[in-house]
């Protein structure tokens, strides 16, 4: 009797404190909602609002293939892309639209796997996919890496 309990109060435990991925729906949508902010702010071109979804010394990166199919892959700081996205003139329009949302959660630690389309002045430029490693700090999810990945083959359905 007392090993069926204490194996109930097991998996009881497990089912509620480890996410893994079967997290819940809630952990799910609070993730999206820290990337959909991002991105709020990377449109309204407003620092305050972008800098609110990030940890210290985020890790942002990308990769591509140039016109010969080498592999690109470059390292930079998060604060030049906040300076670059709110220097943008308000002659140019832009517009990252998330095309796709996956997300996983196991605890503290998420990642969201969201694709995308990139317009530049109501046209087409790329298309990709971000994927954004997330850590919840004493419940309040952060980003703390973010790659992507760009190109132009693939993107629009025809």
């Amino acid at each position: 009797m007392k090993k069926s309990i204490f194996l109930v109060l097991l998996i009881t435990f497990v089912k509620v404190n480890g996410q893994g991925p079967n997290a819940s729906e809630y952990e799910k949508q609070a993730v999206r909602d820290v990337v959909e902010t991002f991105f709020d702010g990377f449109h309204k071109q407003d620092s305050v609002i972008m800098k609110s979804t990030l940890a210290d010394n985020v890790v942002l990166q990308t990769t591509a293939r140039n016109k010969e199919g080498k592999t690109l892959f470059r390292t930079e700081k998060m604060e030049k892309l906040i300076t670059s996205i709110t220097s943008i003139p308000d002659s140019i329009s832009f517009k990252e639209k998330l095309t796709s949302f996956s997300i996983q959660v196991d605890r503290t630690m998420a990642n969201a796997w969201v694709g995308y389309e990139f317009w530049l002045n109501e046209k087409f430029s790329h298309c990709g996919i971000n994927s954004f490693q997330l850590v919840n700090f004493d419940g309040e999810w952060k980003i703390i890496y973010l790659i992507d990945t760009r190109g132009k083959a693939g993107c629009l359905e025809d």
